[in-house]
Parts: structure tokens; sequence; C-alpha cells
């Protein structure tokens, strides 16, 4: 029968390291593999080398995994680590970590700015993960440039807000589109007259249980009254 324990460490501090401890019990063999800090930078060249593999829509992440462990092996026994392997949950495993690491060193950095972080592994990852949501940002934007209120956007031509004219002078079907501004301002007075009714709703909860509350305590003093007589 096969057990497998893994044993997730983490540093409470933002920059902290992470260490992951994984073993592999068997009845005849024990295969124990330690993240060193050669190995973890190992994992972080491999997967950031393949970071657009990952970032398809439909991909097999289990088979990507597979081939990160296959090429961080392979720079392990390069580097003269023969003795153990590590496997495809492990590396996944020890990437989520780190990821969580990054996220919070990355806000760090917004804050405080990049002098301030000093994990070890935060430029390398920075350099590819923060320049792929750069580019889906540009791509989002890209794509919203194409459309006529992205052009109406970016060249500010927006149509003046005319009164609306009588119903006699023109035909409902030949109004002309409305603009961008007025869309918006139509939006944010729906946004007003829903919150108005959620109010006004919660106001009628509020009312019918003391109304209710009033009802109970009547009842209650009557009850009183009659058993005293």
């Amino acid at each position: 029968m096969e057990v497998i324990e893994t044993i997730v460490i983490q540093n409470a501090e933002v920059e902290g390291k992470e260490t992951v401890v994984s073993t592999v019990d068997t009845d005849k063999s024990k295969a124990e593999f330690i993240w060193t800090l050669q190995a973890t930078w190992h994992l972080v060249n491999t997967r950031l080398e393949m970071d657009q593999a990952f970032e398809q829509p439909v991909c097999k992440k289990k088979k990507l995994w597979e081939m990160v462990s296959e090429k961080v092996n392979a720079r392990l026994r390069e580097s003269g680590v023969t003795d153990v392997t590590v496997k495809a949950y492990e590396c996944d495993l020890k990437w989520r970590n780190m990821l969580a690491t990054y996220r919070k060193n990355s806000e760090r950095a917004k804050r405080l700015g990049a002098s301030s972080v000093h994990w070890e592994f935060f430029k390398a990852m920075h350099e590819v993960l923060g320049r792929s949501r750069e580019e889906i940002e540009a791509q989002r934007r890209a794509k919203l440039s194409g459309t006529s209120v992205g052009k109406a956007i970016a060249n500010k031509r927006f149509t003046p807000i005319l009164p609306s004219p009588p119903a006699a002078a023109a035909p409902c079907g030949n109004r002309p589109p409305q603009d961008v501004l007025q869309l918006y301002m139509e939006l944010q007075e729906r946004k007003m007259n829903m919150w108005a009714q959620q109010k006004a709703l919660e106001e009628r909860k509020i009312e019918a249980i003391n109304n209710l509350a009033q009802a109970i305590a009547s009842l209650a003093q009557k009850n009183t009254s009659k058993d005293g007589n």
C-alpha cells in the first residue's frame, strides 16, 4: 500500500521562503525529495519557459506538469543530483506556494516600490508573470478599440445629449442610436431605482416585523389580563 504525505512549510513574512518536503513510502523503499535552492531555481526557470503553454485556454495541466518534472529532473542530473527525483504533483504544489508568495510581494512592490522586495525569485517571476498581465490588458484594450464604443472613446467624439423629440416628430423605428454617455447615465439611473426599491422593501420588512411584535405583545397583554381576572 502506498502512502503519500505532503508537508508545506511557509514563513509568516511576506518575503518568506517556502519549503516543501514530499515523501512517498512503500513497503520496500522510502524516497524523499527536498526543495533546495538549486532545485527551486530549476522549477522556476522551467515553469516560466512554459508559461505560454500553461496560459492556453485548452490544455491538459497534468501533462504539462509531467513535462515540467521531467525537465527539472534532467537539469538536476546535469547538476550531479541523481539520488532523488521530483514528481509532477510536487512541482505543481511547490509552484502554487511560490505563486502565493509572488502575489504578496507584488502587492508589496506596488505599495512600497520594487526595492522593498528582497525575495530572490521575485524579479525572474515578475519579468514573465508581470508582462503576461500587461499583455492580457493590452489585448483587451485592442479588442475594445476595434468596436464603435472604443473608437468613440479613443477619438473623444461624443454626441451631445439633446432633448427627446416629440413622439409625432419621428417614428419610433427611426430613433438614432444612443450615445455612450447617455447609456452610462441610464445605467446609473437603473441602479439608483434598484437601490430605492431594495430600500423600500427593507423598510416594509421592518414595518411588518414591528407590527408583528406589537400584535404579539398586545395578545400577551390580553392573556395576562384574562389570567388575572
